[in-house]
């Protein structure tokens, strides 16, 4: 895309459609909001492909960059109107009681877990993860070195996803 290739954007999007819709649908609440994104992710990767290097990235690496902090811009400025959904767009998306309390429980496991981590880790996974930064950003708000700061995300992370898989028993009844 970036040698302005006629041909170039269609490449690109049967290469790399399937990784760019399957983050859309992720980050999307609906299959409409995923295509209106997946058009918005190739329109931002026509013009920012001129920045490309290979030196620093693959072309899947790049892509999924661009795709990702898109999702996260549409999210961003998602949170700051209220989201309204017809009713009977809902459909069978809406929980039974059953998926509530295990959605519940695994939250508390989760807090739990966050809140035991050291203040570095949980520091960067709140800015990196809530707050939608990016490593580069969390490394500049806390003042650390861009590496340090994917250690501590990536440790942290790893803490919590071994504590969910196998969660520490909290005592009470056996």
């Amino acid at each position: 895309m970036a040698s302005g290739q006629s041909n170039a954007v269609q490449e690109c999007m049967d290469t790399y459609g399937g990784l760019v819709w399957s983050l859309a649908l992720r980050f999307c609440p609906s299959r409409d909001d995923a295509e209106d994104a997946v058009q918005e992710i190739f329109v931002e990767l026509w013009k920012s492909a001129s920045r490309f290097d290979a030196n620093q990235a693959s072309e899947k690496g790049f892509i999924a960059m661009i795709a990702r902090r898109r999702l996260i811009d549409r999210l961003r400025k998602a949170g700051r109107r209220p989201e309204t959904t017809p009713i009977d767009e809902h459909g069978d998306r809406i929980p039974d009681e059953s998926v509530k309390i295990e959605n519940d429980a695994e939250a508390a496991i989760a807090a739990n877990v966050l809140k035991d981590l050291k203040k570095e880790q949980r520091t960067a996974i709140e800015l990196a993860v809530l707050d939608g930064m990016t490593h580069r950003e969390v490394a500049e708000t806390m003042r650390l070195p861009l590496g340090t700061v994917k250690s501590h995300i990536r440790r942290g992370l790893n803490l919590i996803r071994k504590q969910l898989v196998e969660p520490v028993p909290t005592g009470g009844a056996k």
